[in-house]
């Protein structure tokens, strides 16, 4: 009986060996598995209650943790109940003097501010769909974001008041404007402020009902094609946003810092929402500051940031301060981190746990990676497919096409080979689409994929899953590239480089350099014959039509564009090739903020922009 008992413990160890040798991630995939049909037990426990919407959650805190700070900005601290009142006010507001009502659209244009969320929060109250504006955007970009979500309100900061006076003609009269503000520049805006002091900090007596399958915000994402795209985002993907920061590990008791502007997913349905869901207390600042961020987090006892990759950078690029290790931050989640700014970041700030993951604005296909795994964005176990199925396909380097056989299905890529991620459209991943374009929301769906009459959404991202169930993202495709945190079209800027007298063609596309997130902008240009290029002309044409992430940083001059059998611009060999002078005879340029100007790009240059020596 000895000997049995003896064999059987022998067998458990060889088993849990075999085990740890070639299965070693099982456990945390499937302790990630259960947490993950907790979060979806918990959240049907809730919608019985009526708990069905982000609003909801956030009444609900309201009623459960009056008194809990909700948001800390500046030397202000709003509870969720003062938040609460504040948005109750807002929508009664709304409703006697704007007159407006449940499924009305309003697009709302504010910096990083505690009234951002009381005004949202006041719309959700009557029912509206919010449109968040881009604050960094131009006149033109302005005015195209308001035409495609269908908005006939617009509510903005005293800070945006005079880029809608530029737009104000081309509005006409078909747009209600409201200026955050206790005075209104013109009679073209109505003043908020002054309004709050004579109504009710009651709720609505008959709040709207809501269809949790219906769109929720419109969240522009930068277009492949032309300007940006309003992406419809739906009840039911903002809720499951919601979870992020309890799957990353964060607590009720957790303080969370958020520094991304809230026109973004990132901050108003992961941040802000990730907050609420947990009842936990956010420090919200208007703009990051490399040199304020760890002083912040020791002033207001931070424990959770969250990031983009492009803000880490920043941090570890930025000289050393006292407070980099005297602080309490023991949790990061994002997403977009390098490896290398990664491992930086680890060494030099301390004992603080990264969770890195990945998300869309248009989609509810994500991922996190909650193992200690640096460089990835998350797992491909087949728990993980159990909860969130997707595929990565194979595709033509030339067209970023998926391949398809003979019988025109597509192939999956191999393990160890980058593919294009893609996730079949169900009820629990849907695709709303872009407002007010059809044909652009039909460009992201790719049918008849595995089987006939199946539809997935296309992300238009490269993925790559590795032999250990690890998947890294590895870049964009087509005509879109990320800079500063924000995603780029290629198109938008040939548009506006085209509009100047002495370009004939412009082929724009993005370039990476050595310590740098994502790619910086380049562009290859045709000169109209007997024109030169004014490099004052076009920088300054550059700055006043474009946000500075959308800037090109390099120029290349060719006598014609390369374009392939469709006519379509060639971008591949320029992206090889970068901007080294070495590389290629075509005369380069850099822009140089300090003169101005594009100047000549030398070999000196060159090598100062890679090592780090000129910063961008």
């Amino acid at each position: 009986r000895q000997f049995h008992w003896f064999s059987l413990l022998a067998g458990l160890l060889a088993l849990l060996l075999y085990q740890r040798m070639a299965y070693p991630f099982l456990w945390v995939d499937l302790i990630y598995y259960f947490k993950l049909r907790g979060y979806r037990k918990t959240l049907q426990a809730r919608m019985q209650k009526g708990i069905v919407t982000y609003l909801d959650c956030f009444l609900y805190q309201a009623k459960t943790n009056p008194n809990k700070p909700f948001i800390i900005f500046e030397n202000r601290t709003l509870t969720y109940q003062v938040v609460d009142r504040r948005s109750n006010k807002f929508a009664n507001a709304f409703r006697t003097e704007g007159s407006l009502k449940q499924r009305d659209i309003v697009a709302l244009g504010m910096f990083n501010e505690p009234d951002f969320i009381c005004v949202w929060l006041g719309l959700c109250k009557l029912g509206c769909e919010v449109a968040f504006l881009n604050v960094n955007i131009k006149a033109k970009s302005l005015l195209h974001c308001l035409q495609s979500c269908g908005a006939k309100t617009l509510v903005v900061g005293a800070e945006l008041v005079q880029l809608v006076e530029e737009v104000l003609p081309a509005l006409k009269d078909n747009m209600t404007v409201w200026v955050v503000d206790h005075t209104s520049p013109s009679e073209d805006f109505s003043s908020l402020l002054d309004k709050l002091e004579h109504v009710s900090g009651e709720p609505l007596s008959d709040p709207p009902k809501v269809d949790i399958m219906s769109n929720f915000l419109f969240i522009f994402t930068s277009g492949t094609t032309g300007l940006s795209k309003a992406a419809r985002v739906g009840h039911l993907k903002a809720i499951m946003s919601m979870a992020f920061l309890q799957m990353c590990g964060a607590t009720s008791d957790d303080i969370i810092y958020i520094t991304l502007p809230l026109y973004h997913m990132s901050a108003s349905l992961l941040g802000i929402g990730g907050c609420i869901h947990l009842g936990a207390t956010c420090v919200l600042k208007k703009k990051f500051s490399a040199s304020q961020f760890w002083k912040d987090c020791v002033k207001h006892n931070v424990t959770v940031v969250q990031y983009i990759g492009e803000l880490c950078r920043y941090l570890v690029n930025h000289p050393t301060v006292p407070e980099e290790k005297a602080h309490s931050v023991r949790l990061a989640a994002g997403s977009g981190l390098r490896s290398d700014v990664w491992m930086e970041f680890v060494k030099r700030f301390g004992k603080v746990k990264i969770r890195e993951g990945y998300g869309l604005t248009e989609a509810s296909i994500g991922f996190l990676n909650y193992t200690d795994e640096v460089g990835a964005i998350g797992r491909a176990s087949y728990f993980n497919k159990l909860s969130m199925p997707f595929q990565l396909l194979r595709y033509d380097p030339q067209t970023y096409e998926p391949v398809r056989t003979d019988s025109g299905r597509c192939i999956q890529a191999q393990i160890g080979e980058a593919g294009i991620l893609v996730a079949p459209l169900t009820a629990m991943n849907q695709f709303l689409g872009y407002a007010g374009n059809n044909i652009l929301s039909e460009k992201k769906l790719l049918r008849n994929v595995f089987k006939a009459g199946d539809v997935y959404f296309n992300t238009g991202d490269l993925l790559l899953h590795d032999y250990r169930d690890f998947l890294y993202f590895r870049d964009r495709i087509g005509d879109t590239f990320r800079w500063k945190g924000e995603n780029v079209s290629t198109t938008e800027v040939s548009d506006v480089l085209g509009l100047l007298d002495f370009i004939q063609e412009a082929n724009v596309y993005g370039v990476t350099i050595p310590g740098y997130e994502g790619r910086a902008g380049m562009a290859a240009i045709v000169l109209k014959p007997a024109h030169k290029l004014n490099g004052t002309k076009l920088y300054n044409h550059v700055v006043k039509t474009l946000p500075a992430y959308a800037w090109p940083w390099f120029l290349r001059i060719q006598t014609s564009l390369d374009v392939t059998e469709t006519f379509k611009q060639q971008k591949v060999k320029l992206v090889q090739e970068g901007f080294n002078p070495d590389v290629t005879q075509d005369p380069l340029y850099f822009l140089d903020v300090s003169k101005k100007d594009y100047v000549y790009l030398t070999l000196t240059l060159y090598q100062d922009i890679v090592s780090g020596k000129t910063h961008l």
